[in-house]
Parts: structure tokens; C-alpha cells; sequence
């Protein structure tokens, strides 16, 4: 399997081989196989026995699940570099979530049994699994106490900054959020309805923070944001600040 020099290095820096020598770094992933998608095909269901472990290439992910009543919940985005569905590696589990293609996508691929021989061979992968394991158990715990601790324009700002965190990229009105993002995916992410997302967004439009067309969201003050989504102001008396010279500002 042949990667390009900007994929080599892109893989080199996945958490899931982070440490490894070059010569580890090229043994993991000659065992390692791709897999293509187009967009809003699945990798996975939640609930599916989990069986495969992934880092991807190109594309994007959606990461949801769905409540008792059949509602879904987006936990998140992937972009490329991440790893998923590492659970894998534990024996006779099922995914906790599900997995679907935001886009064509590509991903490398281990079955259960290459990524354990693997991590056999490898200790430094084994650790490094256990850690994106923890990570993700610590972002999902944030998810749901956002969602039972917080007011809904909060829950939508911290939402917003995440995602410009994820996949935010400058350009001259602002940060614009690298995803087709609808205004019922951020109702689905923060456990609102539509309506009020469109209100919010609205609202924060007219002050200067935010623009949203269909499925673009460009983020205008980041400060301005993190004060709702800290809860640090009024945000009737909110003043919208221009964006600063950096995306590491978020």
C-alpha cells in the first residue's frame, strides 16, 4: 500500500501510533487495509459488534446515537487524523455509537485480530489506545453534562466552538466551520430544537458574532462566544469583537 508523503505524515501524528519508530510506523500500516465511503454511507451502526479500528484519511465523520424515543444525538465530528472505533480491540463489545461519512471518505482499517497482534507487538499502541479511550469517555461525560447543566444558548455556543476547534478554518469574515452544518445538526448536537437554534442564531447574526447561511456557519468573534458559552456576561449587553489574528484565540 503506497501513502503519499503528506498522508505518511498526517498518520505519523494519529494518536493511536503516536511514539511508534518510522520502521513501527510502516509495519502498522502495511497491515492495515483502506476503505472508502461515499457521503452518508455508515462505517458502523451503534450497537454493532465491534470489530474494526480506523483512522481516517480524508472526509469527515459524524459520531450519534439515538435516544430511547428514536431522536438522534451528534456526539461530534471526526476529521482526518482521527482514530475511531478503537474499542474494537476489547473482545465481544458492541460500538457505543455510530459512524457516517460526512462527504467521500477514506480510513485505514485493522481487523480485531491484526490490531491486537498489533498492540502485542507494539506496547506503545496498547497505551495509546487506552488514552484515546479515556479522552473519548471524558468528552462524552462533557457532552451530557452540557446538555443537563446548561442553557440551551450556552449549550449552542460551546457546541459552535467545539466544531471551530475540530475543523475551523480562517478566511476573511471570520472562522468558518469546515462542515456542511445545518441548523438541525446543532439542534441534534445540543439537545434543542430547531426553532430555537434558528433563534439563537438570529439573535447572534444581528450582534455581530456569528454568519449562517445554508449549512455555513462562519464564526465572527470567538471571545464573544466563549463569554456565552462560559456564561461570563448578560448576553443582552454582549458587544461583538472582531476576530483575532489567530484560530488558537478560540
Amino acid at each position: 500500500m503506497q501513502f503519499t508523503k503528506d498522508e505518511i505524515d498526517l498518520l505519523s501524528k494519529a494518536s493511536l501510533v503516536r511514539g511508534l519508530s518510522d520502521l513501527e510506523l510502516r509495519a502498522v500500516l502495511a497491515d492495515a487495509r483502506i476503505q472508502r465511503l461515499a457521503d452518508g454511507a455508515f462505517f458502523f451502526l451503534e450497537s454493532d459488534p465491534a470489530e474494526k479500528s480506523y483512522i481516517l484519511l480524508n472526509g469527515k465523520v459524524k459520531l450519534g446515537q439515538l435516544t430511547e424515543v428514536g431522536q438522534q444525538v451528534i456526539l461530534g465530528y471526526l476529521i482526518p487524523g482521527r482514530v475511531f472505533g478503537i474499542i474494537s480491540m476489547i473482545k465481544k463489545v458492541t460500538y457505543p455509537v455510530s459512524a457516517q461519512a460526512v462527504g467521500n471518505c477514506r480510513a485505514l482499517v485493522w481487523d480485531q485480530a491484526t490490531i491486537n497482534r498489533l498492540m502485542d507487538a507494539y506496547p506503545r499502541m496498547a497505551l495509546n489506545a487506552l488514552r484515546i479511550m479515556a479522552g473519548q469517555i471524558r468528552e462524552f461525560q462533557n457532552t451530557i453534562r452540557d446538555l443537563s447543566t446548561q442553557r440551551v444558548e450556552q449549550r449552542i455556543a460551546r457546541a459552535v466552538l467545539r466544531l471551530a476547534r475540530q475543523s475551523g478554518r480562517k478566511i476573511e469574515a471570520g472562522v468558518l466551520i469546515d462542515l456542511p452544518l445545518t441548523r438541525q445538526d446543532l439542534a441534534e448536537m445540543t439537545g434543542t430544537t430547531l426553532y430555537t437554534v434558528s433563534r439563537v442564531l438570529t439573535e447572534w447574526e444581528d450582534r455581530g458574532l456569528v454568519q449562517s447561511k445554508r449549512q455555513r456557519v462562519v464564526i465572527r468573534s470567538p471571545h464573544g462566544l466563549v463569554k456565552i458559552g462560559e456564561d461570563l456576561h448578560d448576553p443582552v449587553e454582549e458587544k461583538p469583537k472582531l476576530l483575532g489574528k489567530d484560530i488558537c484565540d478560540l
